[in-house]
This record gives structure tokens, C-alpha cells and sequence, in this order.
């Protein structure tokens, strides 16, 4: 089991809507899959990660709840699926693909999502507050869209040259490397 290269802004991958799983087709890779994901965002200090972050077309995600100070979950989504939404909320969102960056975005307070779980069995789970954030933001993910597609129009114009500018930043930055060590970005490389 390996800690993988997050993909970062600007990678093609990003930005292509992923392939459904053929859950029989996987199955016999998806343990080593699964954990080569967990590795990869720990060691990035993630609370979610899509398989496109680390370079598999594959419609398939992670997501990590808290369930008390010092025992969490790790939640599989397989194909998932966003079938009912209600509320609004705004909170700072990152991303590990664009590390360092935090801008308030708008999401949906609750979530129902459909999908399968690590061994194949359709779920129904149903998430509000930072749950539902996850699920949305990874989703999102499987989808071809990141968190700053989300932003109103003039923090996009703000963000441009921000993102020009980091996208340098963030190309070299590499958590399968040995000397990997979390992003010094200071606030004033991302503010806008």
C-alpha cells in the first residue's frame, strides 16, 4: 500500500467527469485501492478523497467522519449519487487539490445520497452539517468540478490570477515523495 501524488489544479483529470465502477470488474483491486486512498489523505490531512485526485477515472471516493475526538469512520462511496438536497450554508471549503485555498462557499445543509458501500451493497445515508459538505464536495469531484466552480462570479475574477499564480506552487508539491512535508502557503499566496 502506497501514499499517491494528489493531483493539483490544472490537471486534466480535474476536470473529466469519472467512469461508473463495475463493482465485479474491481472488486479484486478495490482493498488496495481503497487503501493506497486512505494512505494518501492522511498524509495530505484530508477528510475526503476522490479516486481522479489520484489519477483513476474511477467514480469512487472516501470520505473520513469524526464521530467523537478520537474515533472516526471511513465512509466508501461507490457510484454515489446526491437524490434529495435542502438548506444552504456557507462555510471556508478546501481542497487537497488545491492546497492551502479556503473561500466560502455554498453548499447544501443536508444531503441524501445513493451509492455502494466498499462491498458492493447499495447504502442510503442521509448527512447534514461537515458530512454533507464532504459528500458534495466529493461528488462534486466525480463530476468534474471543484469547489471554485461554486464561488460567485466576482471571487472567480478575484481568484484568477491567484490561481495563476499557485498553480506553479501546487505543480511541485508531491505527498508520495519521502520528503514530503504539508504546504508552507502563506495566507498572502491565496487571498483574494
Amino acid at each position: 500500500m502506497a501514499i499517491k501524488r494528489v493531483n493539483k489544479y490544472g490537471d486534466k483529470i480535474l476536470r473529466k467527469k469519472t467512469k461508473q465502477v463495475d463493482y465485479k470488474a474491481i472488486k479484486k483491486d478495490l482493498k488496495s485501492i481503497l487503501k493506497d486512498m486512505t494512505n494518501t489523505m492522511e498524509a495530505a490531512g484530508g477528510i475526503g478523497l476522490s479516486a481522479n485526485q489520484m489519477g483513476l477515472d474511477l467514480k469512487l471516493a472516501i470520505v473520513r467522519y469524526r464521530k467523537s475526538e478520537d474515533e472516526f469512520i471511513d465512509i466508501i462511496i461507490i457510484n454515489p449519487e446526491i437524490v434529495e438536497q435542502s438548506g444552504s450554508t456557507t462555510n471556508d471549503e478546501g481542497c487537497l487539490s488545491l492546497p492551502g485555498l479556503f473561500a466560502k462557499t455554498k453548499r447544501f445543509t443536508k444531503v441524501k445520497v445513493l451509492a455502494l458501500n466498499e462491498k458492493g451493497m447499495p447504502v442510503e445515508m442521509i448527512a447534514e452539517g461537515l458530512l454533507a459538505r464532504a459528500f458534495q464536495h466529493e461528488i462534486d469531484h466525480l463530476n468534474g468540478i471543484l469547489f471554485i466552480d461554486k464561488l460567485p462570479l466576482l471571487s472567480k475574477l478575484k481568484l484568477k490570477p491567484v490561481l495563476r499564480k499557485m498553480k506553479k506552487v501546487w505543480a511541485k508539491i508531491d505527498e508520495s515523495s519521502p520528503d514530503y512535508k504539508s504546504p508552507q502557503i502563506s495566507e498572502a499566496d491565496c487571498e483574494f
